[in-house]
């Protein structure tokens, strides 16, 4: 069995053996770095989606909740996320509790969350709102795929009734709810900041109805940035770093709503400039790919709201042990390390 070290042993001088915190930051930054450079962002999906089952978001096999922002990423990447259509995943104490038994040699998948840890300024006085202060640190835990797991029972997908927002036309019930203005025509789709519109080449245009779908989801992903709803800054230059900046985050959203609504053949059409760009932000910030999974959550679950099956499906808040999707912890002091 594998479990999670939060520290890395070095050697020093005298021989003596020290354990240093592990840079979590700096682990997952350097796997999406590895991803791009080798032609694969991590998000674009490269399996065959009819032989993995279709596209399915990540989930806890306990508790049903799903895995969010970072760890959408990072369990993504495991070869174990393609080798069937099973998107389940448990810790090894939540397996052995359901008398479930991951099996001898298997190594788990790192997955993060963020803790809130309450420090007192003793300066301001008793009362003060602004004398706790809570700070966000990073901390990792280990995962095994349910394809790693004996005794855990056969996943059944849910069905249509079930999941009524997978059906063929939830994406044009997002788009009608959301009030989004669609002009149709040309050969480009983008969102227009400056005239709140998205703009698309007839549906005849695309290969599949998915693509067409696909590429609508992308472009209100953007359509989400505007400052009367999630307020990110759409005011820059085509090409700039900023500008990929955003194309990263509508990216990742547009990965997560697609595998929600159960679009397959989701096309990213992103080109090697917004990759390279990409690479060079994250080589300078190791925090960076935290922030955009984070925001392209935001963007997820802004557009799934949309869907009143999806949004009636959401009972309450997301397991908070999990998620990992804190945008403003990208900015957190260095982690501590976690329990082993």
């Amino acid at each position: 069995m594998n479990r999670t070290s939060t520290t890395a042993r070095t050697e020093n001088r005298g021989g003596k053996i020290s354990r240093t915190p592990r840079d979590h930051y700096q682990e997952v930054t350097d796997r999406i770095i590895a991803a791009l450079e080798a032609g694969t962002p991590p998000w674009r999906r490269p399996w065959d989606p009819d032989k993995a089952g279709g596209p399915a978001m990540p989930r806890n096999a306990t508790t049903g909740q799903r895995y969010r922002g970072i760890n959408v990423l990072t369990l993504g990447m495991s070869a174990l996320a393609f080798s069937s259509g099973d998107p389940r995943w448990a810790t090894y104490k939540q397996a052995e509790d359901r008398g479930w038994q991951v099996r001898k040699g298997e190594r788990g998948t790192t997955g993060y969350f963020f803790k809130r840890l309450e420090v007192r300024d003793d300066s301001r006085p008793e009362g003060d709102e602004d004398a706790v202060k809570r700070i966000p640190l990073l901390r990792a835990f280990t995962l095994f795929h349910a394809s790693q797991i004996d005794g855990i029972p056969d996943f059944v997908p849910p069905t249509i009734e079930e999941a009524p927002w997978r059906a063929p036309e939830a994406a044009e019930i997002i788009l009608a709810n959301s009030g989004a203005v669609v002009r149709i025509g040309g050969e480009k789709a983008f969102y227009s900041p400056s005239t709140d519109h998205i703009q698309m080449p007839p549906q005849g245009a695309f290969a599949t109805a998915e693509r067409f779908c696909g590429t609508l989801v992308h472009e209100l992903g953007h359509w989400t940035g505007a400052e009367s709803r999630l307020n990110r800054d759409l005011r820059n230059r085509f090409g700039s770093h900023d500008y990929a900046r955003e194309e990263l985050r509508a990216e990742i959203g547009q990965m997560m709503v697609c595998a929600e609504l159960g679009i397959a053949d989701c096309d990213f059409s992103n080109n090697a400039a917004y990759v390279a760009s990409w690479l060079e932000k994250l080589r300078s910030d190791r925090k960076e790919i935290f922030r955009a999974a984070a925001d392209a959550q935001r963007i997820a679950d802004y557009l799934l709201a949309f869907h009143p099956d999806y949004a009636n499906s959401q009972a309450g808040p997301p397991d908070s042990v999990s998620i990992a999707d804190d945008g403003d912890a990208a900015d957190a002091p260095e982690p501590m390390p976690a329990a082993a």
